[in-house]
C-alpha cells in the first residue's frame, strides 16, 4: 500500500504557521513589518481579487514588484490560485519587460502601472485590492512554485519554469538552516532566483525574513544586530563592501548571533574569502555553486576550502564532470565544460524560450567552464562564450576582475573582449571606482602586473560612473560588449 503524501500546498502551511502563532512577526523590510496572520490574510484578498481577473491554475503571473513586504503578499496569493509566479525586475527597459509578459503570457503583471503594456492586466506596486470577506479563492497546487528569468547574458528572454510544485513536507527542515526560530537577513533583490529561494524557504519554515530594501552595507550589519539575524545571504560584491567599511564601523555591530554567511552567484575572489574567514571563522562562511535550473548543488564550508583554496566545493546532491571540445571526459587539472546531473533522474526545471544543453545519461550544461582536482572538488573559470581568446591564448575574465577588485580605488569592474587587428581580441576592463577615488591607468596596470600574467593584463581601461553590477552580483559581459561595439552600417 502505497503512503500518503505528506507534503500539504505553501499556503497551507502559511496557514498552519499563523494559527499556531497569528501574531509572531513574518517579514520586516526597512520600517515596515507584517504578521503570519495578516500576511496570510492579504494574500487571501489579493487571491481573490486575481481569480476574478481569470488568473486560475497553471497561469503565469509576472511579479515586478521591489524589495518589499508586498512581494510575499504576491507570491502567497498566486500559490493560493495554483499560479506560478514569474518574478522580474521593474527596473529593466520596458521593451525587455514586455519581451518577458509575452513569453510568460502573463495574466497579470503585478507592479506596473495600468496601460504599461497593451493587452495585459497591470496592477501598481502598492496595489490593494478590496477585502475579500466571507470570499474564498479556489484553490490549485502551482505546478512550478518558480519561474524566474536566466540572468539575461544572451539578451533574449527566457524563463526557468521549476519542476518542484508548491508543495512540502512540513516536518523537514530547510536546507539553509534558518529553521523556525530562525532570523534570514536577505539584503539581495528578490527577483533574482537566490534571494528568492532563500527567502521563501525560510518565510515557509516560519523563520523571520528581515529584507533590506536595497543593499547598503552598514544597514546590513545593523539590521542583525537589531533583529538577531542567525542567517546571512551574501553574493561577493555585497562582502567586498562590507569588508572596506572602515575597521570602527564593521566591528560597531554585535554579529554573535549570526550562524551562517551564505553566499554565491559570482565567483568570490580568494584574498575576500580568506578576509571573511579570518573575521568570523571558517565554521560560519557556506558557499554555493548551483544553476536556477537546479541541475545538482557544489557546496563547501569555510573550513573546507582552506584545504581546497579557490574551489566551490563537491556535490550534495548531484554529479559533475567536465568534458572538452568533443564531449570527450577529462583528467583531473584540465579546464573545461561543466556538466552536472541530477540525482535520480529528477527533472528540475523546463524553459521558456530556450533549448536545453544536454547529453546522453541525463547530463546537462549551461555553459559554465571549470576543472575538478583528484578529491572531485570543483574550481570555476568562466562560461564558455565570455572567455577571451586574445592572440591565441585564453583568458577568463573572472581571473582579471578578481585581481582588478583587489585594488583600493575599485569599486566594482567588468572584464570583455573587443575586436583587435593584431591579437583577434583586446582584454578591456570597465572599472567603477570608489567614491571619491580616481583611477591612474598605469598604476592600476602596474597593480595588476603583480598578479597576473602579460597576456592577461588589459590592453584597455574605461572608467565608468554607473553601476556594473546589479544588487544580486551579476553582470551583463554580453551587453557590456555589445555597446561597445561599432554599429552596423
Amino acid at each position: 500500500m502505497t503512503p500518503p503524501d505528506p507534503r500539504i500546498t505553501y499556503t497551507e502551511q502559511l496557514e498552519r504557521l499563523a494559527a499556531a502563532a497569528p501574531d509572531r512577526v513574518a517579514v520586516t523590510c526597512g520600517d515596515d513589518a507584517v504578521t503570519r496572520a495578516d500576511l496570510v490574510a492579504r494574500a487571501r484578498d489579493l487571491a481573490v481579487d486575481l481569480a476574478a481577473r481569470g488568473v486560475g491554475q497553471g497561469d503565469l503571473v509576472t511579479v515586478a514588484l521591489p524589495n518589499s513586504i508586498d512581494w510575499f503578499v504576491s507570491y502567497a496569493a498566486i500559490w493560493w490560485l495554483g499560479a506560478i509566479p514569474q518574478p522580474t525586475s521593474a527596473k529593466l527597459p520596458m521593451r525587455e519587460i514586455t519581451g518577458i509578459v509575452e513569453l510568460a503570457d502573463a495574466k497579470v503583471v503585478i507592479g506596473l502601472d495600468e496601460g504599461s503594456i497593451p493587452g495585459r492586466t497591470c496592477l501598481p506596486a502598492g496595489y490593494r485590492p478590496e477585502p475579500a470577506g466571507d470570499a474564498e479563492p479556489p484553490g490549485g497546487v502551482s505546478p512550478s512554485w518558480k519561474a524566474p528569468t536566466s540572468g539575461g547574458s544572451t539578451g533574449t528572454p527566457k524563463l526557468i519554469l521549476s519542476g518542484d510544485p508548491a508543495l512540502l513536507d512540513p516536518s523537514l527542515p530547510d536546507a539553509f538552516g534558518v529553521g523556525p526560530d530562525g532570523c534570514l537577513v536577505m539584503p539581495g533583490p528578490l527577483y533574482h532566483n537566490g534571494p528568492a529561494v532563500w527567502a521563501c524557504a525560510a518565510w515557509l519554515q516560519g523563520g523571520h525574513v528581515v529584507l533590506l530594501p536595497r543593499f547598503d552595507p552598514e544597514a546590513t550589519l545593523a539590521a542583525i544586530e537589531a533583529h538577531g539575524g542567525t542567517i546571512l545571504y551574501m553574493v561577493p560584491t555585497m562582502m567586498k563592501r562590507i569588508w572596506r567599511l572602515p575597521t570602527e564601523v564593521r566591528e560597531r555591530y554585535d554579529l554573535t548571533t549570526l550562524r551562517l554567511v551564505w553566499h554565491l552567484a559570482e565567483p568570490c575572489p580568494a584574498w575576500l574569502k580568506e578576509a571573511w574567514i579570518d573575521w568570523l571563522g571558517p565554521d560560519r562562511i557556506v558557499e554555493l555553486f548551483a544553476s536556477t535550473e537546479s541541475h545538482s548543488a557544489v557546496v563547501i564550508s569555510g573550513r573546507d576550502w582552506l584545504e581546497h583554496r579557490g574551489s566551490v566545493g563537491r556535490p550534495a546532491p548531484g554529479s559533475v564532470e567536465i568534458t572538452d571540445e568533443d564531449g570527450e571526459v577529462v583528467p583531473a587539472g584540465v579546464m573545461g565544460e561543466i556538466w552536472q546531473r541530477n540525482p535520480a533522474g529528477h527533472v528540475t526545471y523546463r524553459y521558456l524560450g530556450a533549448e536545453a544543453r544536454t547529453r546522453a545519461g541525463g547530463w546537462e550544461s549551461v555553459g559554465d567552464m571549470g576543472y575538478l582536482d583528484p578529491d572531485g572538488y570543483l574550481y570555476l573559470g568562466d562560461r564558455s562564450n565570455d572567455m577571451i581568446l586574445t592572440g591565441g591564448a585564453n583568458v577568463y575574465p573572472a581571473e582579471v576582475e578578481s585581481a582588478l577588485q583587489e585594488h583600493p580605488g575599485v569599486a566594482s569592474c567588468a572584464v570583455i573582449g573587443l575586436p583587435d587587428d593584431d591579437k583577434g581580441n583586446r582584454i578591456h576592463a570597465i572599472v567603477q571606482p570608489e567614491d571619491g577615488a580616481s583611477i591612474d591607468r598605469d598604476e592600476v596596470l602596474a597593480f595588476l602586473g603583480e598578479r597576473l600574467a602579460r597576456y592577461k593584463l588589459p590592453r584597455t581601461i574605461e572608467v565608468v560612473g554607473e553601476q556594473l553590477r546589479d544588487d544580486a552580483g551579476k553582470v551583463r559581459r554580453a551587453q557590456l560588449r555589445r555597446d561597445r561595439l561599432p554599429a552596423e552600417p
